[in-house]
């Protein structure tokens, strides 16, 4: 998927969410869109202890490597309609934060 297409699919659930929750915009968006990001991030973070045989043996029995990939897409996901909440140009910060980085090793 390329990152256009990513973006597109962000703006038409950040469209859908706002029908279906209409009293959940700016700043109330803005909160239950980052109370949902630490949420998802946990649940990444659990499947990345099953993933390293970390978690109890409970958890492991049902560790499926498919579930590291659907959580990981969450965080992004939920990270990147947070962004759209906040009105941030996802390319424009990506780019910006990327050249940073690539300046630290010139």
């Amino acid at each position: 998927m390329e990152l256009s297409e990513l973006l597109e699919f962000v703006r038409a659930e950040d469209e859908r969410l706002r029908e279906r929750h209409p009293s959940a915009d700016g700043d109330r968006a803005v909160l239950a869109r980052t109370v949902k990001l630490s949420e998802e991030l946990g649940e990444f973070c659990n499947e990345v202890l099953s993933h390293s045989s970390l978690q109890r043996e409970s958890k492991l029995e049902s560790f499926d490597k498919r579930d590291v990939r659907g959580e990981f897409a969450d965080v992004v996901i939920t990270a990147l309609l947070l962004a759209e909440s906040m009105d941030i140009d996802t390319e424009t910060a990506l780019d910006e934060k990327v050249e940073a980085i690539e300046a630290r090793y010139d």
